[in-house]
């Protein structure tokens, strides 16, 4: 792939150490812009999930399509946005750590574990994105609580309010990592599938296609990358597949991230105590998978966008 190639030459420069610290700059830029660009497309969708997720009372007895409508007309267009700066905060450092830890955790488990092929992609996949969730978390906590919120009923002011509300009210630093658990445990598996079905994709389509699929990177004409809409559709299939297998656990991870605000915050205190809660109350489809029309709609395009603009960031920062 693109990075083993980048730092090939880098390795070979004199001041070899400069040239691989700048590397990871740029490594650490191109994963930030993607994430913030794929946030930013679904931002509408990702309020409306949580809405519904945790079965908000003003909008629990409507669908999806349903609540999209609904939440203009209550809060304003804005209000689909609403949480959206702290996620913005949250999602540039949260995407920069994800793509950059991708490349180094598959370089380390290929040269320390001579693990080679997909399935250190996946090992790879996993460990970024766990890396990346312990990192940001609690700004996660802080964007959530936000967007949960409903126009004339808002227990916190902003992004800095909700901080010293959480640390003050719910145990401290401790409150910012409530759900954490789920979220790690949900994570590795929706992160790992993530990067492997991309990667995977991406390496057949060259070699299966090379023509047809593919064209000379921008940076590096010797280097072949997927043609832009490739890119948008693997990128797409490999949220769809990570996202089936992982959404139980975030609907669980969201419930115990809302915490206090909710009425039955007392039975979702540990994440098996809650799958087991929304399970007995509102079954699989309505419960555990609740919401995950919306989330299809909301990740394949975030997948997709997320995965392009990296490819693309790649090219013009010249990481390949």
């Amino acid at each position: 792939m693109a990075s083993p190639a980048a730092a090939g030459p880098g390795a070979a420069l004199p001041p070899g150490a400069a040239r691989r610290d700048f590397y990871w700059l740029r490594s650490f830029i191109a994963g930030g812009v993607a994430g913030c660009c794929a946030k930013t497309t679904t931002a509408p969708l990702d309020r409306v999930k949580i809405l519904l997720q945790a079965h908000n009372h003003h909008y629990k007895h409507l669908g999806v399509f349903s609540t999209l409508c609904a939440v203009p007309k209550k809060e304003g267009y804005l209000g689909l946005y609403k949480g959206n700066g702290a996620m913005m905060i949250r999602i540039f450092p949260y995407g920069a750590i994800q793509f950059m830890a991708f490349d180094q955790y598959k370089k380390v488990i290929k040269k320390q574990l001579g693990i080679s092929g997909h399935v250190h992609r996946l090992m790879a996949g996993s460990m970024a994105g766990i890396t990346a969730v312990i990192c940001t978390y609690p700004l996660d906590m802080v964007r959530v609580r936000l967007a949960f919120q409903v126009k004339g009923e808002h227990k916190y002011m902003g992004i800095i309010h909700a901080f010293k509300m959480i640390y003050t009210k719910e145990g401290g630093f401790s409150g910012f990592y409530r759900g954490l658990m789920p979220t790690v445990v949900g994570m590795a598996p929706y992160a790992g599938f993530s990067f492997f079905t991309f990667g995977t994709l991406k390496s057949i389509g060259l070699a299966q296609a090379p023509n047809l699929l593919g064209r000379p990177s921008l940076d590096n004409p010797d280097v072949l990358v997927l043609k832009t809409h490739v890119n948008l559709l693997c990128g797409g299939i490999a949220g769809a597949i990570a996202q089936t297998i992982s959404y139980p656990l975030d609907v669980t991870r969201r419930r115990m991230q809302l915490g206090a605000i909710l009425p039955d915050s007392e039975k979702c205190l540990t994440m098996v105590q809650t799958l087991k809660y929304v399970y007995q109350q509102h079954g699989i489809r309505r419960g555990l998978y609740r919401g995950l029309s919306l989330n299809y709609i909301r990740c394949i395009p975030s997948q997709a966008v997320a995965f392009t603009t990296y490819e693309l960031m790649k090219q013009f920062l010249h990481l390949n």
